[in-house]
């Protein structure tokens, strides 16, 4: 008989109105009751359409950046005792419909960190409507990060992840940037404490009102994601697995 794991799914939100209600409505049924957003700010009514839909929401008062936002919301999911916390974006780009699979493997045991991996064949994640330069850059970056680590990951950059509750409090979550660069530094901290991590491929799915970072921000980025490796070395990191935890009980 499956074990009950109590789940909180967070979704960063900002200007999210025209994807939420797909995001929202494609999750499992039993996942839907667990969904907490938190609204940056938007200048839409992102806010508004989630309280309609019933999710419980929150807005925040100024735009904290995307880290930022994270940080509160992984707090808030702590704070209500989750086994397992998943952060879910609301603009559409990664299907909601396997998120109880990312679930299943830590519920199990197998992993501390699952991730779903959108870059299964440079066909199927540019036929998806990623922009090229997005698809590029992932690969290099990805290239780099996995020698640096000594791991084979498909990517590093992935916004669709799941977290042991054990994991994300043992994390010093305020020490990482609130821009984009949160996500590296989260997932590298992961890695470079021992935790063991998984991925799953998932479809990739880009429409003209999906979110997207531009061609600078995407330098920009990467810059920082590479200066969050090097100040982790490889030789100084906990061996893979060491911190291996029991399963959610």
């Amino acid at each position: 008989m499956a074990v009950a794991v109590n789940v909180v799914v967070v979704m960063p939100a900002y200007n999210a109105a025209r994807t939420l209600e797909r995001t929202y409505r494609d999750l499992p049924p039993e996942l839907q009751r667990a969904v907490l957003l938190a609204d940056d700010h938007s200048a839409d009514d992102t806010f508004g359409l989630a309280r309609s839909l019933g999710i419980e929401a929150i807005r925040n008062e100024r735009n904290l950046g995307y880290g930022g936002n994270l940080k509160q919301l992984f707090r808030l999911a702590l704070e209500r005792g989750a086994d397992v916390v998943v952060e879910l974006h609301p603009d559409y780009q990664y299907d909601p419909k396997l998120v109880d699979l990312l679930v299943e493997y830590i519920r199990r045991g197998y992993f501390d960190v699952m991730q779903g991996n959108r870059m299964w064949s440079r066909h199927e994640a540019l036929r998806g409507g990623m922009p090229w330069y997005r698809y590029y850059g992932n690969r290099v970056l990805t290239a780099f990060e996995n020698v640096w680590f000594a791991l084979s990951l498909g990517e590093w950059h992935s916004g669709l992840r799941a977290f042991r509750g054990e994991v994300l409090a043992a994390l010093p979550l305020e020490r990482y940037r609130d821009s984009h660069a949160f996500a590296s530094e989260l997932l590298m901290d992961c890695v470079y404490r021992g935790y063991r991590v998984g991925e799953i491929p998932i479809p990739v799915r880009y429409a003209a009102d999906s979110s997207s970072v531009d061609l600078g921000g995407l330098f920009a980025y990467a810059g920082r994601a590479l200066l969050a490796a090097l100040v982790r070395p490889p030789w100084r990191r906990r061996r893979y697995g060491s911190a291996r935890l029991p399963p959610p009980s």
